[in-house]
């Protein structure tokens, strides 16, 4: 697993690649522990390159929500593929989360 968070005309913007299993989640906690709070700015969170999230994966999207969201941030998922969506629509995090 691949994560990385680059600052991009004033928002950032995180790229998730590989699988986001239970084992990767915790590295990419640490690298995405910053858009916890990101003091305003918005939030893109690239999915292109995901192939996998489990339900780690998806605690941290939540986390990032709650927290971007109460800093006054917009998040968005961009390049979701078709079987990740599924996932998002089977718990119900589909009409909580921005897609693009």
């Amino acid at each position: 697993m691949i994560t990385k968070i680059k600052e991009l005309d004033g928002k950032y913007v995180a790229s998730l690649e590989g699988e986001m299993d239970t084992a990767a989640a915790v590295e990419a906690e640490e690298i995405l522990k910053p858009l916890y709070n990101a003091g305003g700015k918005d939030v893109i969170i690239d999915c292109s390159s995901l192939e996998y999230i489990s339900s780690s994966g998806m605690r941290i999207l939540l986390s990032i929500l709650k927290g971007a969201k109460a800093a006054g941030s917009k998040v968005v998922l961009r390049g979701v593929n078709e079987d990740i969506k599924s996932i998002f629509a089977l718990t119900g995090f589909i009409d909580i989360f921005e897609f693009e």
